[in-house]
């Protein structure tokens, strides 16, 4: 008889417990966790998205997609298939707008991620690490906001888990995607420099498998298809290469003190620190 994600008693299991995933825009749940998410879900939590704009400042791949001109309502219907291949049992999109989240409406965005935080009662919230995995500045704006957020519920502050990139992962998606012959020489992600992918970011704590789910994260991301294309290298990239490329996910929980359990890492795996040489 197969184990079922949902017994309590199962290792890993997290069934009773709710995740709450906070980001700018839609595509951004995908790309820097979506196989996280996905095994949470598949483990018993609730997964719960929080994405704060539409992202209708966003490129579009192909403008036959976005026939009336609102790329944000495009990206919102976008978003929902993608949360559905990964197992979201909620999203709420905020009406934010795409390009100002570190700047305007600054206390508003915060009462938004402290309501969403009381309402929900998270056993861990997820966000952008202080490098907003390509130094984006509405990443950056939305990880400082969730940060004051979860500080500003003191005792009763959940766990706060900042999720970034490896350095030289997209540079290796790119070269994935160029091996299959097909893709365009000036591939590239949104115009990003491949490198700008987790540069200088913070080491990680811990990292999750989520080779078995890579599958899921890919097909996630191509349900953002005004963002995908041609010149993507995630529209060239088989599974074989995400289970590769895509198949781990790096954490590490912010510096905040709560009573929470340790839940996310019950995925992971501690990270041990490289002794100097």
């Amino acid at each position: 008889m197969a184990d079922d994600p949902a017994d309590p008693h199962r290792a890993g299991s997290l069934a009773g417990r709710t995740i709450l995933a906070v980001f700018a825009h839609p595509d951004d749940e995908s790309l820097a966790c979506g196989g996280t998410l996905a095994r949470a879900a598949d483990a018993g939590a609730k997964v719960v998205l929080l994405c704060a704009t539409r992202g209708e400042s966003g490129s579009i791949s192909d403008p036959s997609l976005v026939p009336d001109g609102d790329l944000g309502r495009v990206r919102a219907r976008e978003l929902a298939e993608a949360a559905a291949v990964l197992g979201l049992a909620e999203v709420t999109i905020l009406d934010h707008h795409d390009g100002d989240l570190r700047w305007a409406n600054v206390p508003q965005l915060h009462e938004e991620i402290v309501l969403a935080i009381r309402r929900y009662r998270p056993d861990a919230v997820i966000t952008f690490g202080n490098d907003g995995l390509y130094w984006h500045l509405d990443h950056i704006g939305i990880h400082e906001r969730t940060f004051t957020a979860v500080l500003s519920l003191g005792a009763d502050a959940p766990p706060l888990y900042y999720v970034t990139l490896a350095q030289g992962l997209m540079r290796a998606v790119v070269e994935a995607a160029h091996a299959k012959g097909g893709a365009p020489p000036d591939s590239s992600f949104w115009g990003i420099e491949p490198d700008a992918f987790g540069d200088a970011a913070e080491p990680p704590t811990f990292t999750i498998d989520v080779r078995d789910w890579a599958s899921r994260k890919l097909a996630a991301l191509r349900c953002h298809r005004t963002q995908m294309g041609p010149h993507n290298p995630f529209a060239w990239i088989d599974e074989s290469d995400a289970r590769r490329y895509l198949g781990t996910e790096q954490f590490r929980r912010a510096p905040i003190d709560t009573s929470g359990d340790a839940v996310l890492e019950r995925l992971g795996e501690p990270v041990r620190e490289r002794k100097q040489a």
